[in-house]
């Protein structure tokens, strides 16, 4: 996403106490902020296990001059993909992938694709763009695991497997920032801290993630990175670009801190996804979704910087001749959108109405409408209530859709 458009995707304003907080870029097309507390940490990073189909090599040594940045890249770019996702709650939201198998496999961020029910990806930004579905995720560790489909002789990015990352081991970039037109964007530096835990609070889904052993790294990293390739001095893979750091404090900056998923963590959910074999971390198949996009009261009166429900971001025409919305009450998950001919639609729910129960819940957020969901499965039915625009106490039920899909 250019600079100065509207984020496509989370919203900011979420944090820990001041004393405590960084904010990280989740690095995903919505440029939006993430609060975060960097801690240390024991956990080691394991070494990586290539997937069947995908090159490896050794890493690099620490502390090498003279990397050529643009030979590597070129190397990297043919199997790095920019990846678009759409979907009623999220707009539609831009990130990167990695090519991992020749069977068209794509490593990539779980924020990049939540809340999704359509994925295509291009190659290196340019060319035919392919369909894409989710084999899996793991919401926990951020990662998700991508089917490509349209070719049969895909491009898959080396892996590092000789030894863990150290400190002061360069590397490189690349990746989708800020969803740029034309080919990936590459920056470089160095591996400046291992072993990091981040804390993050997640307003899509309502939930804290402990994301550990966590790579640091003083390479620039921007909106639109997530799931993009961190690579070695060979050119080989070490870890996949999740957010970028940046001080809540006047005067206090960290443009050079980024955080990655060591590759090796990414590639053990990968291979527990090609097994079929769910647990209490990992998701098999696109995850179960509404159909609605929701939003909060205060969001949708048009309080908290946002745009008033029913105008729209050119003509300003509100929804059914009713002006500018208000919330017929005062707490709830408000719908801002549907999608037409989903179940949700059939069930009667419209744009603003308010819901305040879902599947025997009480509900006074849209976050928990999410973190519901996420425990549901595809097909499975549920009921729903909420108070219409004119105050009316409605209830109905439909079934959950599959979104991701294609």
């Amino acid at each position: 996403m250019a600079p100065g458009t509207a984020p496509a995707r989370r919203p900011a304003g979420w944090a820990f106490p001041a004393s405590l907080v960084a904010t990280a870029l989740i690095a995903g097309g919505a440029g939006a902020g993430i609060a975060l507390f960097v801690t240390h940490s024991s956990t080691s990073v394991p070494k990586a296990v290539g997937l069947p189909g995908t090159a490896t090599g050794t890493s690099g040594a620490g502390g090498m001059t003279g990397l050529d940045v643009g030979a590597i890249a070129a190397r990297v770019d043919q199997a790095t993909v920019d990846i678009t996702a759409v979907g009623p709650q999220i707009g539609q939201d831009a990130g990167t992938g990695m090519v991992i198998s020749r069977s068209g496999l794509v490593l990539t961020n779980n924020h990049v694709i939540e809340g999704s029910t359509q994925i295509s990806a291009q190659i290196n930004g340019s060319g035919p763009m392919f369909s894409a579905s989710v084999l899996g995720t793991s919401p926990s560790a951020d990662v998700a695991l991508l089917q490509l489909y349209g070719s049969k002789h895909w491009i898959a990015v080396a892996i590092g497997t000789s030894r863990p990352p150290a400190v002061g081991d360069q590397v490189i970039a690349v990746g989708n920032a800020l969803d740029l037109p034309g080919p990936e964007t590459v920056t470089s530096g160095i591996i400046s801290g291992i072993g990091r835990t981040v804390t993050i609070d997640d307003p899509l889904s309502g939930a804290q993630e402990n994301l550990s052993g966590m790579l640091q790294t003083s390479a620039a990293i921007s909106s639109g990175n997530s799931g993009g390739p961190l690579v070695n001095s060979r050119g080989q893979v070490i870890g996949m670009t999740t957010a970028a750091a940046s001080s809540t404090e006047p005067g206090e900056t960290a443009p050079d801190v980024g955080f990655a998923i060591p590759v090796s963590t990414a590639l053990d959910i990968a291979h527990q996804v090609e097994t079929g074999k769910p647990s209490a971390s990992v998701d098999i198949g696109p995850a179960a979704a509404t159909g609605l996009a929701l939003t909060t009261v205060a969001c949708a009166d048009g309080f908290d910087g946002c745009l008033p429900l029913g105008f729209g971001e050119s003509d300003e025409a509100p929804i059914g001749g009713l002006g500018i919305y208000q919330a017929p009450i005062s707490t709830g998950a408000v719908v801002a959108g549907v999608d037409e001919g989903s179940p949700a639609a059939g069930s009667g729910l419209r744009v603003g109405d308010v819901i305040t129960n879902f599947d025997g819940h009480v509900v006074t957020s849209p976050e928990q409408v999410t973190a519901l969901v996420a425990t549901l499965k595809v097909g499975d039915e549920v009921t729903v209530t909420w108070v219409g625009q004119n105050g009316t106490h409605q209830s109905g039920r439909f079934q959950l859709v599959q979104g991701p899909n294609l």
